[in-house]
């Protein structure tokens, strides 16, 4: 509960004894105010010859009307700052969806890697498997070919060299290996990587 207070204060020349529950600090503020409008009075050679009764209403006059200034710029300021409210509200409601959007797309972005990273570990294996086919089908055909069963001599007879040492079938060897060390490395890429995820 505020406790009361009292201060004498000098208006217009004469000493006056104020009390209430604001500080004396306050109510000094308040006389110098009343004596700031009397001092405006008493510039005016016009309001001079007015009577005492007459200064004491422009007096009043003019202390509602600073009341009602301050009370409409007051209003003015809650009401800049409730629309500033409402801006600050919509700018964090925009940023929180945003937010959403992002960590969504972060999510998905994350999905498609992982279904990448699945997807080359396909392939590299398929690769692998495609090569080891086609090596198994290459030496197949080249111990058919031969006349005998090592593929030695051909027909009538005459000495024939291995088919691995034919130049075609040496490119072809070569390439069957290229294929097998890009699937390997191919996986191992990705083994190291699901690696460092973990």
């Amino acid at each position: 509960m505020s406790v009361k207070t009292s201060a004498d204060v000098l208006i217009g020349g004469k000493v006056y004894t104020l009390s209430g529950y604001e500080s004396e600090e306050y109510l000094q503020k308040v006389a110098g105010y009343i004596n700031g409008k009397l001092s405006e009075f008493e510039s005016m050679e016009n309001v001079k010859r007015f009577s005492l009764e007459l200064k004491h209403t422009l007096l009043e006059l003019n202390i509602a009307d600073d009341y009602y200034k301050a009370k409409e710029q007051a209003e003015k300021l809650e009401e800049d700052i409730r629309e500033k409210d409402k801006e600050i509200y919509d700018l964090k409601h925009e940023l929180i969806s945003a937010q959403i959007r992002e960590e969504s797309r972060e999510s998905a972005a994350g999905e498609l890697e992982k279904e990448n990273r699945e997807l080359l570990l396909e392939k590299a294996r398929l690769e692998a498997a495609l090569a080891d086919a086609l090596a198994g089908e290459g030496k197949a055909m080249g111990g058919a070919e031969g006349g005998d069963a090592e593929g030695k001599r051909g027909w009538g007879g005459e000495e024939k060299p291995y088919r691995g040492q034919e130049d075609g079938f040496s490119e072809w060897e070569n390439w069957v290996e290229d294929q097998r060390e890009e699937a390997r490395g191919i996986q191992e890429s990705v083994k190291k990587e699901n690696g460092n995820r973990n």
